[in-house]
């Protein structure tokens, strides 16, 4: 087999441990904030905006990371 092969698949696996984290992270995250807000609704526009900024900085990661198994593969 040619070292691309090997290099297309070490990106496929590395993308989809990229994605699987980052799915698990906003999840989690997602959880807590729902569960924040039902113990105090009042703060419930506080923790949204926080849970909004935070899975954005998660998802940039996720991003960063795909980019850099296309880089590689690609190289």
């Amino acid at each position: 087999m040619d070292a691309t092969v090997f290099a297309y698949l070490a990106a496929g696996f590395g993308a989809a441990i990229t994605v699987f984290g980052a799915a698990s992270g906003i999840g989690r995250l997602a959880g807590a904030a729902l569960e924040a807000s039902g113990r105090q609704p009042e703060a419930t526009g506080d923790v949204r905006t926080t849970m909004i900024i935070a899975a954005a900085l998660i998802e940039g990661v996720a991003l960063f990371a795909l980019v850099i198994c296309i880089l590689l593969a690609t190289k």
